[in-house]
């Protein structure tokens, strides 16, 4: 699988994608992206297949039917946006699971030009919570991604059940007890609903904490209004070595989190 033609050149110019409504809930695909600028490319030391098995392809489909969402279009291997600017671009293995990045360094000014994707995101997300905020008070941040569970190779045994739930709620970098009613309500609305003919494995701070950069922005930001959860999904929607997708599933989470959001829209009224 992988972006061609038209798609592809489309996704490489694009920074991200904003669509923006009436509703308290805001929905994120930060990783989704695969797009990388034409000077990074020749320096890459990874495949466009190698950098598609650590992303999250298909999350931006999760969230398409919500009435606020950000899909970024740029590969987190060019800049991830859920870390700390300093360590946003991996430059050793260390920071990229083992990965070799890079056949050779890049430039300082081409580091540079990276960065400033970072800061003119968080600039751009900062602003539009505001809007958010000022409309409706108290909001909601689904910050939405995926993860793998078959490191050892396409026919290894996938990573134990036990610490790899099929949703991964991450809580940590918030303040839990003002929020209980809301993580509690995404937990239970997920545990609930029927995905792939069946009902899923829905833990907090499993495998994931949530302590990435994006809720930590939301929480230290908007202390007050802002709620931000991260939600990590197994990649039992997709091949994670092919790329092939499971349509029905991605249907289905779709679906679950178009419910999930009139929930939320509820909650969050009563709370005001």
């Amino acid at each position: 699988m992988g972006l061609s033609g038209e798609g592809f050149e489309r996704s490489v110019r694009r920074f991200w994608s904003v669509e923006c409504g009436l509703s308290p809930v805001v929905g994120t695909a930060i990783h989704e992206g695969h797009g990388v600028r034409d000077d990074l490319l020749p320096i890459m030391g990874l495949s466009s297949d190698e950098r598609l098995r650590e992303e999250d392809p298909f999350t931006a489909d999760m969230i398409s039917e919500l009435t606020n969402r950000v899909v970024v279009h740029r590969s987190r291997f060019e800049l991830d946006l859920n870390r700390a600017r300093d360590q946003a671009i991996y430059l050793t293995p260390e920071q990229a699971w083992g990965l070799k990045v890079w056949r050779e360094k890049p430039t300082d000014g081409s580091i540079e030009q990276s960065l400033a994707f970072h800061d003119d995101y968080y600039a751009m997300l900062q602003q539009m919570l505001e809007v958010v905020e000022k409309r409706h008070g108290a909001f909601v941040v689904l910050d939405v991604h995926s993860y793998n569970h078959r490191r050892g190779g396409a026919d290894a045994k996938p990573t134990n059940p036990h610490d790899a739930p099929d949703i991964n709620i991450g809580t940590i970098s918030m303040d839990r007890a003002r929020w209980a009613d809301v993580v509690n309500t995404v937990v239970d609305h997920f545990s609930a609903a029927k995905i792939g003919g069946r009902q899923l494995d829905v833990r907090e701070n499993i495998a994931f904490q949530g302590k990435g950069e994006q809720t930590r922005f939301v929480h230290e930001n908007f202390p007050q209004n802002g709620c931000a959860i991260a939600i990590e999904f197994k990649k039992i929607f997709m091949d994670e070595w092919t790329g092939q997708p499971n349509q029905k599933i991605i249907r289905d989470i779709s679906n679950a989190m178009t419910a999930l959001e009139a929930k939320l829209e509820d909650l969050l009224r009563a709370r005001a």
